[in-house]
């Protein structure tokens, strides 16, 4: 059910970021950022997933109702299981998520993402610009949609970078949260692809900027095999079948052309590909053709 209209100054705004307590002075960063939000009164939850919540420094602003909270998780159970329980905790009707490494580039995001959900009650998810600290500008990997050459430019999307967002917390709730069992990639597009199905809407939002360092995403060794194990999980949960065919096909042609010459990468990938296959993927909740169509419409068809 979408929500309605509201006052945005009765709107709460959460902030959940995930730690593995190796990354102190960074965390405290970001802790920094959120609390110092102007009008923001934001209640951050850091979430140490797998590992004790480091002590950080950044405390809220006089006069400012914002709140630190930290909880231990006792294995790292991956980002989406860790994002799900940090929103458990939270009490905000905006939840964002910001990464350890991340900050905001200013003090007035959390006022613009407030004034955004206040009004627009069909709004789910916000997704954030990122921008290296260096000043070198956004990476096209970072604007969720196919046209990514103009990361200036805010548009409709479906899907987001999760630990770039904002996302309304009853939305989250209403398709059941992130899918735990991806552990890591492709689960901010599952939920988005839910929601899209609930009738609500997915914007990139060029005015709300992230500061992240240049990483590339190959860095975690497992990114190939959970890549695609999960891009096949995604499909068989969300997609009608022959959707799913021409998902899954269309990615297999795109990978091995993009991967060849590297056999390692494509050994993993293949790996990972059969393993979705032939594991349990989840609870299998196809979208409606009109759904599929309006993702056509807005420029991202579910085959691609």
């Amino acid at each position: 059910m979408l929500s309605t209209r509201q006052d945005s100054d009765s709107l709460k705004i959460s902030c959940v970021i995930l730690t593995m307590g190796n990354r102190v002075a960074e965390l405290n960063r970001a802790v920094e950022s959120a609390l110092n939000q102007v009008d923001g009164d934001v209640e951050v939850v850091i979430v140490g997933n797998g590992a004790d919540v480091p002590e950080v420094s950044a405390t809220p602003p006089e006069g400012s109702a914002a709140v630190v909270k930290a909880i231990r998780l006792d294995q790292n159970t991956g980002i989406p299981a860790g994002r799900n329980r940090g929103v458990e905790e939270c009490s905000g009707d905006v939840v964002l998520f910001l990464d350890d490494d991340g900050w905001y580039a200013n003090p007035k995001v959390v006022s613009h993402v407030r004034d955004r959900f206040a009004t627009e009650p069909d709004l789910a998810v916000i997704s954030f610009r990122i921008m290296d600290p260096d000043g070198s500008g956004s990476q096209r990997r970072h604007v969720p949609r196919l046209r990514a050459g103009d990361p200036q430019r805010s548009s409709p999307v479906t899907t987001f970078l999760g630990g770039a967002s904002a996302i309304r917390r009853s939305a989250f709730l209403q398709v059941g949260g992130l899918p735990e069992r991806f552990f890591y990639a492709h689960e901010e597009t599952d939920l988005a692809w839910r929601l899209l199905g609930e009738g609500y809407r997915i914007e990139y939002d060029a005015e709300t900027v992230m500061y992240h360092p240049q990483v590339p995403p190959t860095r975690h060794a497992e990114f190939h095999r959970l890549n695609a194990r999960n891009r096949v999980w995604l499909a068989r949960r969300n997609l009608p079948w022959p959707l799913a065919f021409l998902y899954l096909t269309n990615w297999v042609v795109l990978t091995v052309i993009r991967e060849r010459g590297a056999s390692g990468a494509l050994k993993a990938w293949f790996s990972g590909f059969f393993e979705g296959l032939r594991t349990p993927a989840g609870e299998r909740r196809p979208m409606a053709w009109a759904t599929a169509w309006r993702m056509v419409k807005l420029g991202r068809p579910p085959i691609v």
